[in-house]
């Protein structure tokens, strides 16, 4: 589940509400090392995981919390929750695409003519501009690259709409029915299939035509994973699973479906696997993951747990494992994703040169990396 519609929804909103104070900040991106050499992965400074990084600020967000405001930890919402303005200080300006208009035209005349909703799920999928989010995740890209951002956000949300009610056997067909519609663009569906293969079908048949074959290999492999861990949250979901903090983000950063959004930054560019895989390059790219999903989950988790559907959420996951109440366990979550942003900060000092134009392709990515993690 990358963001359920009602959360797209929200953010979105907020795009539109803060995207002029995002303009006059300097990013990060002017600065990187002047190194030469690739750096070797012991001289990297490999991120602290996130379940030792929330038990140290619970321990002390819990313990202020009740000595300031004693409540029980299983006291329902109160009438109001502040969630935490997690971008802050983040130093990435929002730029729009300016393409945006003719393919967000382009894209909802696509996506509408499938009829893949129920009636709430398009009213919904009306009221959100999914192709705002994609052209603002994609302000570089050309007006075929931005087509194929739109395209993605919306089959995002096809699948998403489907998954999320579905069980784990459901899910695990229509996984396997778009990874095949994917690896076979050019082979038409079966009569009477779910629709989402021929979402998926459409979006890869248009996206490998601008695709170089790393990027097509790149996307490729993160979409199996992604489609993968849609599968085991369903499972889990049949289940009432809890996680803990540690083990929600591994297989959260996968349903979040972040690698395969970052992989659109590049399509149309070649980045060698062994640069895309060194050290520093992953730590940024989890980085970047984990603040996404944070931002995700404390947008959408009054919605979720309105309808029983929390599980699968990180502000669920902290009450649980830490025993506090809603108000608390947001805090905790907006002070892990500023200890988050400040390591991104220091790891991206730490960029690597590789030499000729892979340095300017790896720069575009790890931008687009970097600007995600303002939406």
């Amino acid at each position: 589940m990358i963001l359920s519609s009602i959360t797209l929804c929200t953010l979105v909103w907020g795009l539109l509400k803060s995207i002029q104070n995002f303009g006059a900040r300097e990013g990060l991106s002017h600065r990187r090392s002047s190194q030469k050499i690739p750096l070797a992965e012991d001289q990297v400074s490999i991120p602290t995981s996130v379940g030792k990084k929330m038990a140290a600020i619970a321990s002390k967000q819990v313990h202020s919390s009740k000595t300031s405001n004693p409540r029980p930890a299983s006291s329902s919402l109160s009438t109001s929750i502040i969630v935490p303005d997690t971008l802050h200080s983040w130093p990435w300006p929002r730029h729009l695409n300016p393409h945006y208009a003719i393919c967000k035209e382009e894209s909802e005349a696509w996506c509408d003519a499938f009829h893949a909703f129920s009636f709430s799920a398009q009213k919904a999928f009306n009221l959100c501009d999914f192709n705002l989010l994609a052209a603002l995740a994609y302000p570089l890209l050309d007006k075929d690259g931005c087509r194929v951002g739109c395209d993605l956000m919306n089959l995002f949300f096809v699948i998403d709409e489907h998954t999320d009610i579905a069980d784990g056997k459901t899910a695990r067909n229509q996984a396997d029915i778009v990874m095949d519609a994917l690896r076979n663009p050019h082979t038409p569906r079966p009569t009477g299939e779910w629709v989402g293969g021929e979402v998926a079908r459409q979006f890869w048949l248009n996206a490998v035509k601008i695709a170089t074959p790393s990027s097509q290999r790149r996307f490729m492999d993160s979409f199996q994973t992604y489609t993968d861990a849609v599968v085991q949250e369903a499972i889990e979901r049949g289940t009432s699973h809890i996680r803990d903090v540690q083990s929600y983000f591994e297989v959260r950063r996968e349903t979040i479906g972040a690698k395969s959004a970052f992989a659109i930054n590049v399509i149309q560019l070649t980045i060698p696997g062994e640069v895309v895989k060194h050290p520093v390059i992953v730590a940024l790219s989890e980085l970047s993951t984990d603040m996404v999903l944070i931002c995700n989950d404390l947008c959408s988790y009054n919605v979720e747990q309105a309808k029983d559907a929390d599980s699968h959420n990180l502000v669920r996951i902290v009450m649980e494992q830490y025993n506090t109440d809603v108000q608390t366990a947001m805090n905790c979550i907006g002070q892990l994703h500023d200890e988050l942003a400040e390591q991104f900060s220091d790891v991206w000092m730490k960029i690597p040169t590789f030499g000729g134009p892979v340095d300017r392709e790896i720069r575009t990515y790890l931008d687009g990396v970097a600007n995600w993690a303002s939406k």
